[in-house]
């Protein structure tokens, strides 16, 4: 049970605390584009690895976990097509994760003429420091938490989400409810589905792995080690969101609004387009930008976000 609290936190993260009790809302008036994109900082370029894959553990030669890593993919327009020459790198993140993993990200993500951005919010809202104070959630105190435990930062508190090229571009709470509704589906009803496939597929192994971490006297490193696990399965977190015809809220009716917004942006100006969302959402987003988009993967960078070496 201890990792399906986990998974309910951190699998899905930017989603349920939000629409507990969305930030402040700001207008989105930014005008000046930046520089295109040139990839991900600090990252290493792994052609072997899987392209479904957003989130991962890098090991060494003795298999060794070194650290919990995440990706940027990058897709380009075919020639000939819509959007043919245009960048959107699928730029995945975990919402806790070391300082410099962030630092890279802010520099990374400096460099796009849009950065479209999770939150289930009123449109246009914009996250400001001063608007982290009010967060109250049962989500929210479990990330903070959880931070706290794993010596690592909580992305919310790192990322200038007030930055000219960022754009909110996901559902508010009414669409978000709205959706829900549409289908029969409920919030309680996803949260069961979830922990079903958790229950069906976790292994008493790892809930040991997990209780023997907390009384570690390096429990900060054992305990990034037993969740990092849980945090790169997210084909069977996302296997238990789905109703009976294959669609959920969550995921795909999210990634449907932001890839709306998306639309909008490369009909406009934009050559370069960053979607900053957590990994669980990029599969989804990765079929949707080769089928309705015309685009094709050129290659993936990666960046850690967790030492798994050190508390």
């Amino acid at each position: 049970m201890l990792l399906l609290i986990w998974q309910l936190a951190f699998a899905r993260p930017g989603s349920a605390q939000e629409v507990a009790e969305p930030p402040t809302q700001t207008t989105d008036d930014s005008s000046e584009k930046k520089e295109a994109a040139t990839g991900s900082a600090d990252a290493s370029d792994e052609s072997d690895a899987p392209e479904e894959l957003y989130v991962r553990i890098h090991r060494d030669d003795d298999n060794a976990p070194l650290a919990m890593q995440t990706a940027t993919v990058r897709y380009v327009g075919k020639p000939g097509t819509k959007y043919a020459g245009k960048i959107v790198d699928l730029v995945g993140v975990v919402h806790i994760g070391q300082a410099e993993y962030y630092e890279a990200l802010k520099e990374q993500l400096s460099g796009y003429d849009k950065v479209l951005y999770e939150l289930v919010a009123p449109d246009g809202t914009r996250i400001r420091p001063e608007d982290l104070q009010k967060r109250r959630s049962l989500l929210a105190s479990m990330q903070t938490g959880m931070k706290d435990m794993l010596n690592l930062e909580y992305q919310l508190e790192k990322i200038d989400y007030m930055a000219e090229n960022f754009r909110h571009a996901d559902m508010s709470p009414d669409e978000f409810v709205e959706d829900l509704e549409r289908r029969g589906d409920s919030v309680w009803k996803m949260v069961a589905r979830m922990m079903g496939a958790g229950l069906a597929t976790q292994s008493a192994n790892a809930e040991t792995g997990l209780l023997m971490a907390l009384f570690s006297k390096d429990r900060s490193k054992m305990m990034k080690r037993a969740m990092a696990g849980q945090l790169i399965d997210i084909e069977m977190v996302s296997a238990g969101l789905d109703d009976a015809n294959g669609e959920n809220t969550l995921i795909k009716g999210r990634n449907r609004k932001a890839f709306e917004i998306l639309q909008e942006e490369l009909d406009g100006d934009t050559n370069s387009a960053a979607v900053f969302y957590g990994a669980g959402h990029l599969p989804d987003m990765a079929d949707r930008l080769v089928t309705d988009f015309e685009m094709e993967p050129t290659d993936t960078t990666w960046l850690d976000a967790w030492d798994l070496t050190r508390n």
